[in-house]
């Protein structure tokens, strides 16, 4: 087998979990996917595009999903929040689950707001022994309710709190050790979140519970300077390409994604970019990626 050949290799690994390069799916590129084969091994959906009875997106991602593996991808669990959780939302995204056989569905370490105010924001959690109790026992209530692992992404965070207790990666790592759920590792969150916190994004990379690391996320972001914004409309910087190419050397091969939410381009440069991410990470653990696609 050829390296590029192992760079485009199937979807599918020989454990049969999903294994690859994809793409977030979003309404200008849907045509795309219908008209001709893309060299994308899968998509993300967000999970809340598709929470609906009918119509376009239904249709849409019926048709994509014959040839495309997926998985989803959340925004409203707001698994942090002290209300409780919501069942509906919930019996939704296990209902959508059943349509597409996604290899799995992940949220984020996060609250959305109130029962009186969602503010449509990943809001970032207190870092304490009784946040974690909390996120732990919510957890293990999505788990058994979706009678799957949950997989949960770090969100970029803007400010922190007097009461912090852990650092964060330690506040993860004793969440995916203590609930059993796995890690959607956002690389370009860790390196937004390092500048605006000021810690080495290295630091937090070595803390990562690698066997824990189910997916990473790739994505732009806005750099006011002496703080970044995580806004995912602009191609991903050599800083946090630097940064995954250091994250795959420590913790191994993983299914790889690229997002963009905003000022989104052609699909031919986004799949470039996503061309990219397959280059960097051969020539970051090319033994690891060439045995896992034999």
């Amino acid at each position: 087998m050829t390296a590029s050949q192992t760079l485009l290799a199937p979807a599918r690994s020989a454990n049969g979990r999903l294994d690859g390069f994809g793409l977030g799916l979003r309404t200008p590129h849907y045509q795309d996917f219908i008209d001709a084969p893309q060299r994308v091994d899968w998509l993300e959906i967000i999970s809340e595009n598709y929470l609906v009875d009918g119509g376009k997106p239904l249709h849409y991602l019926d048709r994509i999903r014959r040839d495309y593996p997926m998985v989803m991808h959340g925004v409203s669990l707001s698994i942090g929040s002290a209300d409780p959780l919501d069942m509906d939302y919930l019996a939704q995204v296990k209902a959508l689950a059943r349509r597409i056989e996604p290899a799995w569905i992940s949220d984020h370490i996060c609250w959305t707001g109130t029962s009186s105010m969602n503010m449509h924001d990943l809001l970032p959690m207190p870092y304490t022994r009784q946040a974690l109790d909390h996120l732990v026992a919510r957890v293990g209530q999505v788990q058994d309710f979706l009678d799957r692992p949950l997989v949960l992404e770090n969100a970029s965070t803007y400010v922190s709190f007097h009461c912090d207790e852990f650092a964060e990666w330690d506040f993860v790592g004793e969440l995916v050790q203590r609930s059993g759920c796995e890690l959607l590792l956002d690389v370009n969150n860790v390196y937004v979140s390092s500048v605006n916190h000021g810690f080495a994004p290295r630091d937090y990379i070595d803390a990562v519970p690698a066997a824990a690391v189910r997916q990473i996320h790739l994505a732009g972001h806005e750099d006011h300077g002496d703080y970044i914004i995580d806004t995912h409309d602009h191609a991903i910087v050599d800083l946090v390409w630097d940064l995954y190419a250091y994250t795959l050397r420590r913790i191994g091969w993983v299914p790889t994604m690229i997002e963009r939410d905003d000022h989104i381009p052609p699909l031919a440069e986004l799949v470039a970019e996503l061309d990219q991410a397959r280059r960097i990470a051969a020539a970051a653990c090319m033994p690891e990626r060439t045995a896992a696609c034999a």
